[in-house]
């Protein structure tokens, strides 16, 4: 329990409750913490957890921040510059050998999936919140999934795919098979823009450009599916 109301606002994502760095030179502090289980949330725990926190005259760092989950295992390098207004942050993650049928518990066409995702970030930024950081951030972000698995439904609209939807749709929908899935994106002052973004699928290839501001949370993007089989009625 927090032990107060949150501040988030209702129509914010990214965290706004603001880091109380004018408190970090009351104390110096040098921690290593092991954690065999932590359950957040019983559909995806934590293993494997182990932390050197460093405080030292306003800089905390957690390196490394290291942890198993989803069968798979996270390793990142986080460095908070406390000492200037606003804060500094730069974070470098890698996330290895996540499965993605234990990442999406709930989602039930993933369920028969043995496809992992693997990802690196290197981003810094300033600002007194997760929000404000993100809305600055400079940085590169990649991510690569093999055999996912993803609803035929949401697959046919997304490539206009009417008359195959409406049939999916009184037949009952299943699943398509994601070949592989690739991300590369660049971001500047916070906003994030594709230099590559594409699923392949077994009935069509799906390339996304655009941008993601992390500032406004606002999506700027074009999806262009290529169908690879005949479809009934498409726009």
């Amino acid at each position: 329990k927090r032990g107060g109301d949150s501040k988030q606002p209702t129509g914010k994502v990214l965290p706004v409750e603001q880091f109380q760095t004018d408190r970090w030179r009351a104390m110096d502090a040098d921690v290593e913490f092991t954690g065999k289980r932590i359950v957040q949330s019983p559909d995806l725990p934590f293993s494997d957890l182990y932390t050197h926190v460093a405080l030292d005259d306003g800089q905390l760092s957690l390196q490394p921040l290291r942890f198993g989950v989803a069968g798979g295992k996270l390793d990142a390098d986080i460095r908070l510059d406390g000492r200037n207004q606003p804060l500094q942050g730069r974070a470098k993650i890698s996330a290895l050998n996540l499965k993605l049928k234990q990442l999406f518990p709930t989602f039930e066409p993933m369920k028969t999936s043995f496809g992992e995702l693997n990802g690196d970030a290197d981003i810094s930024g300033k600002g007194n919140s997760i929000a404000a950081l993100l809305g600055t951030a400079n940085g590169d972000l990649k991510m690569l999934v093999n055999d996912g698995a993803i609803s035929r439904s949401l697959m046919e609209i997304v490539g206009l795919n009417v008359g195959n939807y409406v049939v999916g749709k009184l037949f009952g929908d299943d699943e398509v098979r994601i070949n592989c899935a690739a991300a590369d994106l660049n971001v500047t002052n916070g906003l994030a823009s594709t230099r590559l973004f594409v699923f392949d699928t077994e009935n069509a290839i799906i390339y996304i450009d655009g941008t993601a501001n992390m500032a406004t949370e606002q999506l700027d993007l074009t999806i262009t599916p290529e169908s690879k089989g005949w479809r009934l009625i498409s726009l």
